[in-house]
């Protein structure tokens, strides 16, 4: 039910994901999203410019962000908006999955990368190449 009056949006943003395709409600949660999106580039600046070890706390820190829902209206939870950085992963790419790939084959191969010994995690089916 978060509200973001500092942008000039008094409703829940939870409830606005249920737009039910009214273009006034999707234009707010555009507008949160942008506002979101600002928020963490000036967070990966702020790691980016942060001197650690051989590198940047960027470098050393691994991040997930994103959705959990592609379409909140309707609750699926497949083609997920996602962006994974920094610890050591590949960048400059899009990578689409097969349809089906069950996100906690993502988070499986994080926790390879973060030196997590796990075999399966939720309804994992594998791993996937993050390097």
């Amino acid at each position: 039910g978060r509200t973001y009056n500092e942008i000039g949006i008094p409703d829940g943003h939870h409830s606005l994901t249920h737009h039910e395709y009214k273009q006034e409600k999707i234009d707010k949660v555009i507008k949160i999203n942008i506002y979101q999106a600002k928020h963490f580039a000036y967070f990966l600046e702020r790691l980016r410019s942060t001197p650690d070890g051989d590198g940047s706390l960027l470098d050393h820190t691994l991040i997930l962000y994103g959705g959990s829902l592609s379409d909140g209206n309707l609750h699926w939870h497949t083609n997920l908006p996602v962006l994974l950085l920094g610890g050591g992963v590949k960048g400059g790419r899009h990578i689409r999955y097969p349809e089906g790939t069950p996100m906690t084959n993502l988070l499986l191969s994080m926790l390879d990368m973060a030196k997590v010994p796990v075999e399966k995690l939720g309804d994992s089916t594998g791993r996937l190449s993050l390097l």
